[in-house]
């Protein structure tokens, strides 16, 4: 995979200065952590977003998002967001904004 940069700027002005953030290269792409909790990654080919476990079926449900998928794998509680949900910034707002609650809820690495 390739690094997608414009992505990264977005997610980075999106998070702002969230206490605890650290970015670092994984998965073919960025990721962001929170507090050593991954967070959401942006790659060429979208932006991966850690929702929980049960949390992402309003996600789904939305057109340019699906399930993620490694190695044949399907990742519950971890969506993709095409160009077309990512690039609407109140929608990848949102997305963050969720992944934030949740990972937030989990014990700091």
């Amino acid at each position: 995979m390739v690094r997608d940069p414009g992505l990264e700027e977005l997610v980075r002005q999106d998070l702002g200065d969230q206490p605890g953030l650290s970015e670092k290269p994984m998965f073919g792409g960025l990721a962001f952590l929170l507090n050593g909790n991954l967070l959401c990654g942006a790659r060429e080919d979208g932006m991966l977003v850690r929702l929980g476990k049960g949390n992402d079926a309003w996600a789904l449900a939305l057109p340019g998002i699906v399930q993620m998928v490694m190695s044949e794998r399907r990742m519950y509680g971890w969506v993709r967001a095409g160009v077309e949900a990512y690039g609407d910034d109140a929608l990848r707002c949102r997305l963050l904004d969720a992944a934030l609650g949740y990972v937030l809820s989990l014990p700091p690495k």
